[in-house]
This record gives C-alpha cells, sequence and structure tokens, in this order.
C-alpha cells in the first residue's frame, strides 16, 4: 500500500505541481487543504502517515505550517512531517526543531522538483528520522561554524557514533539500543558532546538541534 500524505499549501499552482510530484514517486495524497485548520481537520480525518505542508499559510501568512507541524507531532509523534518553504529561514527551522528533529524535515520549495529529494524527505520522517535543507543548515551554522571548525575532531569514535545517531532524529532510548549501551551512557556522551562542542546551556537554544547542525554542516550529511 502505498503511504498516504495530507498536503497542505495556499497556492493552487504550487500545491497542485507537489501533489503530482507526491503522486508520480507512487505516494497516496489523500487529502489537500489550503490552511492552518484545514490542515489540522484533515490529519484527524484521514489519519496519514506523512504531512507536507508550506510555512506561510492563512489567516496571516507567517508561520502557519510550523504551528501546525508542531500541534501535529504533539497529538500524533508518529506522523512524519515535511515543511516545505520559498526561503531560507533559519528561525523557522529552529522554531519547528526545538522539541527535537525525530520525523520532521525542512525543505526548500526549489528542491521538490529534483528527482528523489522529496521522497526521500517523506521516507526519512515516516521511519523517524529528520532531513534539514543543506542552504538553511549553512544559515544557522555560519557563525558557529568560524568558531567550532574542527571541533568534531576533539570527539571520541564512540562520542562520533552518538551524534551521527542524533542526526537521524533518534531519541536517547532508540541510540542505546542501535549502539548496544545504556540509556545512562548514552546520556553521559551526550553531555560530553555538548562540552566538546562548547554548547552550553542557553535559554533560547536547543543543544540538541545545534549538535545536529553542526553535525550535518561539517560532515555533509
Amino acid at each position: 500500500m502505498p503511504r498516504k500524505i495530507v498536503l497542505a499549501d495556499d497556492a493552487f499552482i504550487i500545491r497542485e505541481g507537489v501533489r503530482l510530484v507526491l503522486e508520480n514517486e507512487g505516494y497516496e495524497v489523500v487529502a489537500l487543504a489550503e490552511d492552518h485548520d484545514e490542515l489540522l481537520a484533515a490529519v484527524q480525518e484521514h489519519a496519514p502517515e506523512v504531512v507536507v505542508t508550506d510555512i506561510r499559510m492563512p489567516p496571516t501568512r507567517t508561520d502557519e505550517g510550523i504551528r501546525a507541524a508542531r500541534q501535529i507531532k504533539a497529538e500524533h509523534p508518529e506522523i512524519g512531517i515535511v515543511v516545505l518553504s520559498q526561503y531560507v529561514e533559519p528561525d523557522y527551522a529552529l522554531k519547528l526543531l526545538e522539541d527535537g528533529s525525530s520525523g520532521l524535515a525542512y525543505l526548500l520549495k526549489e528542491r521538490v522538483g529534483d528527482s528523489g529529494v522529496l521522497a526521500d524527505a517523506v521516507e526519512r520522517v515516516a521511519a523517524g528520522e529528520s532531513k534539514i535543507d543543506p542552504k538553511v543548515v549553512d544559515a544557522l551554522v555560519q557563525a558557529r561554524i568560524d568558531q567550532k571548525a574542527g571541533k568534531l575532531d576533539r570527539l571520541t569514535e564512540r562520542e562520533t557514533e552518538v551524534l551521527g545517531e542524533l542526526a537521524s532524529g533518534r531519541s536517547n532510548k532508540a541510540i542505546a539500543e542501535a549502539l548496544f549501551l545504556s540509556e545512562r551512557a548514552v546520556e553521559k556522551h551526550i553531555n560530553s558532546i555538548f562540552t566538546k562542542l562548547d554548547l552550553i546551556p542557553e535559554r533560547e537554544t536547543n543543544r540538541r538541534v545545534l549538535a545536529v547542525l553542526l553535525y550535518l554542516a561539517e560532515t555533509g550529511g
């Protein structure tokens, strides 16, 4: 059975274009939505495996897609979500990921026409992993790369493995199972990673997200 997808975008041409890309990749688009409320209603009615949504939709055309994504994740954590943006908007990416990156993707709309890129994002979020557009990663970490370039070399082999699993959107429990470690050991490795990457606690910052973005930027992931 093809994966069921709910698609949301207020622009008819873009919505139809994305729908065709998804259907050509073999997915079933079970509902189309034009705004925040229609998207939430469609998710409740159709219980999709994945949601693909624009960020800016009515009524305010600001961050409706991000707010809807966070609400959907809170109520249905098993649903994967791909957020599409016309522009590089790093603040929105951080807002999307501030509670964790598992099952979330942030792509620029210009990537949608690239063969397999959207399908790859859909499959990743359906599997509980994550995918961030490289241009967004670049914007998010540019200032930090100048300060921290090469700091991944400070990590032990095991810490690098843990960070790689973290970059896939896995929870501490899932990382422990994948690497045959205890959850306590994973917590210790993650805290060590934060220290070695100089990611001190900050009120407005999620250190897990920043560590993952640094990893993606330096490894090209």
